[in-house]
């Protein structure tokens, strides 16, 4: 365990902050703490992944190895995550011997588990959609009868981006649905009618400071984010409550860090939907439009800095980039210098060496005088940046 650092005076390159994960958050979150003059030390299985290009440090192994994981925390004086697939067993026992790890691993264990999650929630009163544990076909059809269709079958681990959702519209589809999880644990919930998506982030830090970043919009397509407006185009009453059923979670939790608080609107009434113990898509536009972004708020909160409260600086649009269907290879980025010449735009490319099917390539974002101008600029934007095959290609897109 490395010796406790000094808040109140920080040496460039006292810190070593230790990442699960060299995705793009990670990448991200790297990039904000190179800013501040920290180490950064990373695991991941993949030596050339986004983050692999400013790491101080690289690990290459599983996110799960729990040889790998005391290695990182060794070399760490905090030991962070961007993906929930992190082994929380071994950072408990991590916690056990002195290291510290934010958010917590009786955090990341809860939130890993979608029905332990919405237990948690349902006893601390936050408001969620009706839901059942499956033990059963048969229990399964006699859920989908009390609640009605459609409804949704989730798996309850190692599903997120949508990919362990299954809509189930009919009697017909509950065992197919059941069959598609090949055995998994899973939970029924009841489908809500939403008029909006949206999410708030909140960070709250080792002394228990809580803020919040603006209510946001999301439009998801094929179950993976495809915009985030913000302003999200609510009342003011709405939004209020959001940041307070919002904060009300990661109090609950007493997590540490930031959290991506996704939420059903409908009629006026919210509803929790998941809980992302990390820096979130959604959270992107942060980066260019706020007074602070996500990713430095995240930093500040696992360092017990203090935290101030962020202010829309612009109205933003957030789209991603995402890997064209039926091709998995090298890529390239079409139409960039045409894009490049609209105003307010900035564009995040991640450094993923392989593109596949709806896979997260990067995200831009436009910043303009009201949502409407942003919302122009962005569509713009999407029909002239493109991931195409590489050049020499015949088969390009």
């Amino acid at each position: 365990m490395r010796p406790s650092f000094d808040k109140s005076q920080l040496s460039p390159n006292d810190i070593t902050l230790g990442i699960i994960g060299g995705g793009q958050l990670g990448k991200m979150i790297g990039i904000e703490a190179k800013r501040m003059s920290l180490n950064l030390a990373y695991l991941d299985p993949d030596k050339t992944c986004p983050a692999s290009t400013i790491a101080d440090q690289m690990i290459i192994s599983d996110f799960k190895d729990e040889k790998s994981i005391l290695e990182l925390a060794r070399k760490s004086d905090v030991v962070t995550y961007e993906i929930e697939l992190a082994n929380s067993l071994v950072l408990k026992d991590l916690e056990s011997k002195g290291h510290t790890v934010h958010p917590a691993s009786g955090v990341l264990n809860m939130i890993q588990n979608k029905l332990r999650q919405k237990r948690f929630l349902k006893t601390k009163g936050i408001p969620i959609p009706e839901f059942e544990e499956v033990t059963s076909v048969e229990q399964a059809r006699k859920i989908c009868k009390e609640f009605d269709y459609p409804l949704v079958l989730k798996a309850c681990e190692d599903s997120y981006d949508g990919r362990g959702n299954f809509l189930i519209r009919s009697p017909g589809d509950v065992e197919r649905g059941i069959q598609y999880f090949e055995g998994r644990k899973c939970m029924i919930e009841k489908f809500i009618h939403f008029s909006k998506e949206v999410s708030v982030m909140v960070a709250r830090n080792t002394r228990g400071q809580v803020v919040s970043f603006p209510l946001v919009q999301n439009i998801h397509k094929n179950s993976i984010l495809d915009t985030t407006i913000v302003p999200a185009g609510v009342n003011g009453n709405v939004e209020s409550n959001a940041k307070s059923i919002a904060e009300k979670v990661v109090k609950s939790l007493k997590g540490v860090g930031i959290f991506g608080i996704e939420m059903f609107l409908d009629d006026n009434k919210l509803m929790i939907n998941e809980i992302a113990p990390r820096p979130h898509n959604s959270g992107h536009y942060s980066i260019e439009a706020c007074s602070v972004s996500q990713f430095e708020l995240h930093i500040r909160a696992i360092l017990g800095l203090p935290l101030v409260k962020p202010r829309l600086m612009s109205p933003v649009v957030m789209m991603n980039i995402l890997g064209i269907p039926n091709y998995t290879g090298e890529y390239s980025f079409k139409g960039i210098d045409k894009a490049l010449a609209i105003p307010g735009l900035k564009v995040h490319f991640y450094g993923k060496m392989i593109t596949k099917p709806q896979r997260k390539l990067g995200h831009f974002t436009i910043t303009a005088e009201n949502i409407e101008e942003a919302l122009s600029s962005a569509r713009r934007v999407r029909n002239l940046l493109r991931v195409v095959k590489p050049r020499g290609n015949k088969k390009e897109n």
